[in-house]
């Protein structure tokens, strides 16, 4: 644990959000936001009986006062002066997938608050955080990830209201990259193609054998892999799958 820097991780749950979490753990202290407290308390607990530093906020991401305060509790917890050396986002919207004619405006909506709205106010507050990472030298370039999917590419029957949130995901990360590459901040978005192996999918694809489902540290040792690229080789976009996934 020897960096004065922090990683931040919104949307940590049971799967890609806690394996990022230890992952990232291992090297910087880390916050945990989620918007119910059961999905951090417990690794917040194991990463700090393990000998890392973790602290968990109530956060919903879609909300700016919420937002403000997470950045407020950090600040008071390592300092004002703070300075991140990553920024994760993770989280995702209800998944309602039905034809379109049955959606609701709260479906659709959902989907733009978290993923386009909740993408934008985590970026406003984490990047400042960044951009200080970058003025106290982290070692590996201060890195924003977003976590996309099949649907931030492609709209797909049913997905009618999860793909235009994840589409606005995807086209603010680009730009935040094109702005704040140059200024030494790696704005990164990963497309998830594939079901990730969760306690919630574990009847999911039972059939098609151990390797048909994404592994959350599989993820993660991928997402460490774009925050150590030096300045010289950005990705900003990569895409995980797994080798049976048809694409």
């Amino acid at each position: 644990m020897a960096s004065k820097l922090i990683a931040i991780v919104a949307g940590v749950g049971p799967g890609t959000g806690a394996s990022v979490a230890r992952k990232f753990a291992a090297t910087y202290p880390v916050v945990l936001l989620a918007r119910n407290p059961d999905n951090y308390e417990s690794l917040a607990k194991e990463i700090n009986q393990s000998g890392g530093k973790a602290i968990g906020i109530s956060t919903d991401i879609a909300d700016s006062g919420s937002v403000k305060n997470a950045i407020d509790t950090i600040k008071k917890e390592f300092g004002s002066g703070v300075g991140a050396a990553a920024a994760i986002f993770n989280a995702n919207s209800r998944f309602a997938r039905k034809p379109f004619l049955e959606l609701t405006e709260g479906d659709f909506t959902d989907s733009l608050d978290v993923s386009a709205k909740g993408g934008f106010l985590f970026s406003q507050a984490a990047i400042p955080l960044l951009l200080n990472g970058v003025e106290q030298k982290s070692e590996h370039p201060p890195t924003l990830i977003f976590t996309g999917a099949t649907a931030s590419v492609r709209g797909s029957a049913l997905m009618a209201s999860f793909a235009p949130g994840k589409f606005a995901l995807r086209a603010l990360s680009q730009s935040l990259a094109r702005e704040f590459g140059p200024k030494g901040v790696h704005v990164a978005h990963v497309i998830i193609d594939g079901v990730i192996d969760i306690p919630r999918t574990k009847e999911w694809l039972k059939d098609a054998g151990p390797e048909a489902k994404l592994s959350p540290d599989g993820i993660a040792n991928d997402y460490w892999y774009l925050h150590t690229q030096p300045r010289t080789n950005f990705s900003w976009e990569i895409d995980l799958r797994p080798a049976v996934e048809k694409w």
